[in-house]
């Protein structure tokens, strides 16, 4: 019990260097109220700082007077427009920004897509450093710009792979110029942080030990050959890995935030390093250790914001089993395991490490009522049978941002609400989108996601005018 106590003064003592936070993904069927999320917490961990995933409204306004730093991220499908038109970005930061901040939500950053740079879409790449740019300037017209930052999150697929030590690290060639140079230049101008997605699970190779990853004392250290450093756990070659990569840019006095990092506690028989045991490890060394003031061997003396990925698991990710089990917390918010951020010791009991996999179970839509019978005529959208759940979010995200557009259907409490699981929600907010914009077939595009129907999807109290 001492013990687990100096643990938590230890990561206290972290959080108030340097900021401790989570990041609140809902890409699962069954989650808590988020006001309960963000009462819960504001009162009984030692976080500071929340990440939402998307921009909801209602987990947004969850947040007021809990006196949490709260980061809201704009979906990729929602960047494009903001780097098109001035106008729409003043009006969104006037309905989807500005009341939050008024209400007392404290708003700290907006994060402009997810992870944009690693992805293979062109047009959304060119986008981003002009919609960061008109969303600082709305924020400026707001009188927002003191009080919350614009930036992005990047995995470290922003890198060259062929990096082999973090002395070498560079910029993707034909990225590092064209956009991330600019971006860099922007976040110098407006005083933001570099954000970037660190993951040492993911680089577990003969190279990259078990123990090396997890900062375990008497792991062997990996000497750097072209600096000269010692490095003696897996993040701080990634961190330094960024920190080469900007310095040769010119841009070494940009500030690195660790946006997401992250043990998965359970996973798939072939899956090395899996468990609730190593994922405590390891979210308990990073926050201590970006915390103590040590740095890294490229920036010493200096301590780190870091949010640890995930709040709760989500279901209805795609990809391995892994994938699905970064949660800190049950929906009931008991913990999966210690992950030294609640403010009061607590006993976890053992967990299994590795889950049989399991046939994937499409996520049901409501069924349609007897007026599908006979639609006049009329037709729906709705989403393709098999849309991928992280484009749905997108898409619901995408269209509840639209001014104008009213979603509270869906949200909790809504006469559109039940059953709660993203399809039936996409479904929803695609068709009102199509609606809204005189029934065109290619208003229900959504990026071959979203298909019309003529059969009504409208259900009990629900109608999908």
């Amino acid at each position: 019990m001492l013990g687990s106590i100096f643990s938590i003064l230890l990561l206290i003592a972290a959080a108030d260097a340097a900021g401790i936070g989570v990041t609140y993904g809902r890409r699962a069927t069954s989650l808590p109220p988020p006001v309960d999320v963000a009462r819960f917490l504001a009162r009984g961990t030692i976080v500071d700082r929340v990440r939402l995933l998307n921009a909801d409204p209602l987990a947004l306004r969850a947040f007021a007077g809990t006196g949490l730093a709260v980061d809201m991220t704009v979906p990729n499908a929602l960047v494009p427009r903001l780097a098109e038109s001035v106008a729409f970005t003043r009006q969104w930061v006037r309905t989807r920004v500005a009341p939050l901040a008024a209400a007392g939500t404290n708003v700290s950053r907006i994060l402009v897509g997810r992870e944009v740079i690693s992805q293979a879409n062109r047009p959304l790449l060119l986008a981003l450093v002009p919609a960061m740019q008109n969303l600082h300037a709305a924020l400026v017209g707001a009188s927002l710009d003191g009080q919350i930052q614009v930036s992005t999150a990047h995995s470290l697929g922003v890198l060259d792979a062929l990096t082999t030590s973090p002395s070498a690290g560079r910029f993707r060639e034909g990225y590092d110029a064209a956009v991330i140079k600019p971006l860099l230049a922007f976040l110098r101008a407006t005083g933001a942080p570099f954000m970037v997605n660190a993951y040492p699970f993911y680089g577990l190779t003969d190279d990259t030990p078990l123990d090396f990853a997890l900062f375990r004392v008497g792991a062997t250290g990996v000497m750097d050959t072209g600096s000269g450093l010692l490095y003696t756990n897996a993040l701080d070659a990634q961190l330094d890995a960024v920190h080469s990569a900007m310095d040769r840019m010119g841009f070494g006095d940009v500030d690195v935030v660790v946006a997401e990092t992250g043990w998965p506690w359970a996973g798939e028989d072939w899956e090395t390093g899996v468990g609730a045991d190593h994922a405590g490890d390891y979210n308990r060394n990073a926050i201590r250790h970006l915390g103590s003031g040590v740095g890294t061997p490229l920036r010493p003396n200096r301590t780190f914001e870091v949010s640890i990925f995930s709040l709760f698991d989500e279901d209805l990710k795609p990809g391995p089993l892994s994938q699905r089990h970064f949660g800190l917390f049950h929906a009931d918010m008991t913990p999966v395991y210690d992950a030294g951020i609640l403010t009061a010791p607590e006993y976890v009991g053992p967990v299994s490490s590795k889950v049989t996999p399991a046939a994937a179970a499409a996520v049901p839509a409501p069924a349609p009522d007897a007026r599908a019978a006979d639609s006049g005529g009329r037709r729906w959208c709705v989403p393709a049978p098999a849309a991928d759940a992280a484009v749905l979010q997108e898409n619901i995200d995408f269209v509840c941002g639209q001014g104008g557009i009213d979603c509270s259907a869906i949200r909790l409490g809504g006469s559109c609400y039940e059953p709660d699981t993203l399809q039936a929600h996409a479904a929803y907010a695609m068709n009102l989108y199509f609606r809204s914009n005189g029934d065109h077939e290619f208003d229900c595009e959504f990026g071959h996601t979203g298909v019309v129907t003529t059969a009504d999807p409208s259900f009990g109290g629900c109608n999908f005018t």
